[in-house]
């Protein structure tokens, strides 16, 4: 897998930073499967990683924990303070939080971790982030991804059009040595057409791609190319996502 261009990935989400809420419906969906696999209890401190505009920061905020929320876009931090979402802000690399470590009761990251160079060392570096007792969990995606998108350009060019995922079972056997539960599954999202699904995309940043992008516009023949080619559900374009949720504690 190509190695991560982090100033490249921060680049494209802080383009995002405002439109980001408009087009977060994955973010949502994920977060509450996420959110379901928790324990019922209070988490007094929460560092959010990968935090984007703060959504979740402010979730956790509001049930009374100290937030720290973490991202590598200053954009998005920015937006992040304007909601005052937090209440620390740091600009980080999530494979480098310059932090002590154990300060956290709950590491929370949702769809952010597909977007590091090494798996198994962000969850080491997230996992010393945790106090005694503490829990990471996380959201990322797995290979098979956006189908659709896939099939569609490659009527068209030979070009990557979206970054490839690990597949479950690298997912799977990084949690092999935590206590530490996994669920899979699956959500497609509908759109009226191939432009909005593609502006989905580009609406929360996730446009950047690891092997490198087509300098080709996308003119109006080619779109409808897009549109011929993109498999249809009922008469809408679909974005398949295939989710996959860890949830670690510490000892």
């Amino acid at each position: 897998m190509a190695s991560v261009d982090k100033q490249a990935v921060a680049a494209a989400f802080g383009r995002a930073a405002t439109s980001y809420h408009q087009h977060d419906e994955l973010q949502r969906l994920s977060a509450t499967q996420l959110l379901s696999q928790l324990p019922a209890q209070a988490f007094p401190r929460v560092l959010d990683v990968g935090c984007g505009p703060g959504g979740y920061s402010r979730y956790w905020r509001e049930r009374g924990s100290h937030v720290t929320a973490l991202d590598l876009s200053e954009e998005m931090l920015q937006q992040a303070r304007k909601q005052q979402a937090a209440d620390c802000y740091l600009l980080a690399d999530m494979e480098a939080i310059p932090l002590p470590g154990e300060g956290f009761e709950l590491v929370w990251s949702n769809l952010a971790i597909q977007w590091c160079n090494d798996l198994p060392s962000a969850l080491a570096g997230l996992y010393r982030q945790l106090a005694p007792g503490g829990t990471l969990a996380f959201t990322t995606l797995t290979a098979g991804s956006l189908p659709e998108l896939n099939q569609a350009w490659q009527a068209i060019d030979n070009h990557p059009h979206a970054n490839r995922f690990l597949p479950e079972s690298a997912l799977s056997e990084a949690l092999a040595g935590y206590r530490s539960r996994s669920r899979a599954t699956t959500i497609t999202l509908s759109f009226p057409n191939a432009l909005s699904a593609m502006r989905s995309l580009k609406g929360i940043g996730a446009t950047h791609l690891h092997q490198g992008r087509s300098r080709q516009p996308l003119t109006r023949g080619r779109l409808q190319q897009l549109e011929l080619a993109w498999p249809s559900q009922a008469g809408k374009c679909p974005l398949t996502y295939h989710l996959f949720t860890g949830v670690i504690t510490r000892d």
